[in-house]
């Protein structure tokens, strides 16, 4: 199943490393897996993506009916102390921002040689144990899915980009299968993978435990 956000209680946040508060649970949760907000010099509330823009930062639990529920019950408002403006479809904006940033992780892993694509190049790398992170595209079959999840016990399996998107983040058509390699970059993509798992119908972040 999807991981959901951690609680920390406020004892441990030391212990822990630096952690944000959800502003509609007061979840605690590293900013890792977390969506950050600021306030622009228009009032309008933007999705900081990177973590970079300047500005206090309003946090929220990456799930997209924990953002319908900030804007609806005008949480930006009350933490920011001021009027805001949130313009229509901020979730959907979210998802696309999170998908966009999943397919850049890929094609820099594919770049940087860290990527396997295709059933039997995944496959071989299971038996290698080459492999950090298996994707699966959301239209993956369920056949080829299944063989490529026994052989990876243990391991996360990310389904949260459709074999199109995945295709074009590693300069191809369509791709169905691909695995990771380990390394910096996958521990980034599994990162904003949990994000977008939040948002998108189906997406999912799970463990394989066969």
């Amino acid at each position: 199943m999807t991981e959901p956000a951690r609680s920390i209680a406020p004892e441990t946040e030391a212990e822990a490393g630096p952690v944000r508060r959800c502003l509609a649970t007061g979840t605690l949760a590293p900013p890792a897996e977390m969506l950050r907000f600021v306030l622009g010099p228009d009032g309008r509330i933007a999705f900081d993506a990177a973590r970079r823009l300047p500005g206090r930062g309003l946090w929220l639990t990456a799930r997209r009916d924990i953002v319908a529920e900030a804007v609806k019950k005008r949480l930006f408002a009350r933490a920011a102390k001021a009027p805001v403006v949130v313009e229509a479809g901020l979730e959907d904006r979210i998802e696309a921002l999170l998908a966009r940033r999943c397919g850049e992780l890929l094609g820099l892993a594919r770049r940087s040689g860290a990527v396997l694509a295709g059933f039997v190049k995944v496959r071989a790398g299971l038996a290698k144990g080459e492999v950090a992170v298996l994707v699966e595209a959301l239209d993956a079959a369920e056949d080829g899915r299944g063989k490529l999840g026994g052989a990876a016990r243990g391991l996360p399996i990310v389904s949260c980009l459709d074999a199109r998107e995945t295709g074009a983040a590693i300069g191809r058509e369509h791709a169905v299968h691909v695995a990771l390699k380990p390394g910096r970059l996958a521990e980034l993509f599994l990162a904003e993978a949990r994000r977008l798992a939040g948002f998108r119908a189906g997406a999912k972040v799970d463990v394989s435990e066969r």
